[in-house]
């Protein structure tokens, strides 16, 4: 168990090694790997609960930074860029079945399948507030961007809609984060201390959820 939990702290707070492990044993087979691992997060929506260690933003700017340096060229931008876009769009068209078809039922019936009331209805309050939008944004938040293409299915949002703004949010998310590692992940400043530019990325990408919990409890404090 502690095993488990040291491979988790560490592909947490330094992807880039795990995934250079994996690749050292594996080769190419970190194509099938990564884009299971942005499917899972993204098409899954029992994923975030169950997983929620899995770090989709650090991650690709980990695999950028990798792309980057990759002597032995098993990282190719140029493909993984396209294959993670489709991995997140495949997860969220998957998660947007699942709410379409059984959203109703599983709301009807909480704490099944390991899914938190709690988080679904913070994911409607935020759809609510941003309207489609929240599918974009979503895309760089966390626990967020799983649940929101499930709301999305379960409020029969139009499906094209939809499928336009996953497109877009991929195109965003996967393009601008990797794009960033390959390009900051050249400089060993960046690559000597990745887990504090992780936090960043992670602090970054739940700032609209910190300053929703913030707004709301400075609103609770004024009405005291």
């Amino acid at each position: 168990m502690q095993d488990i939990f040291d491979f988790i702290a560490k592909f947490v707070s330094r992807p880039d090694q795990v995934l250079m492990d994996f690749i050292a044993a594996y080769g190419y087979w970190i194509y099938a790997a990564l884009f299971f691992i942005i499917f899972a997060e993204t098409g899954l929506i029992i994923a975030s609960f169950l997983m929620p260690f899995l770090p989709g933003d650090a991650l690709i700017f980990a695999i950028g930074m990798i792309a980057a340096n990759d002597q032995q060229n098993h990282l190719h931008i140029h493909y993984i860029i396209p294959l993670l876009m489709v991995a997140a769009i495949l997860g969220d068209n998957v998660n947007y079945y699942v709410g379409r078809k059984f959203g109703n039922w599983l709301l009807q019936n909480p704490g099944k399948f390991y899914i938190k009331p709690s988080h679904i209805n913070k994911a409607t309050q935020f759809f609510a507030q941003h309207g489609k939008k929240a599918i974009i944004i979503a895309r760089f938040m966390p626990v967020v961007r799983t649940i929101i293409p499930f709301i999305c299915g379960t409020t029969k949002v139009d499906y094209k809609t939809f499928l336009v703004y996953s497109l877009i949010g991929a195109f965003l998310w996967v393009g601008i984060v990797s794009m960033l590692g390959y390009y900051l992940g050249t400089y060993e400043f960046v690559q000597r201390n990745l887990e504090y530019f992780i936090v960043g990325i992670i602090v970054a990408a739940n700032m609209p959820l910190i300053i929703r919990l913030l707004r709301a409890r400075f609103s609770k404090n004024q009405r005291i």
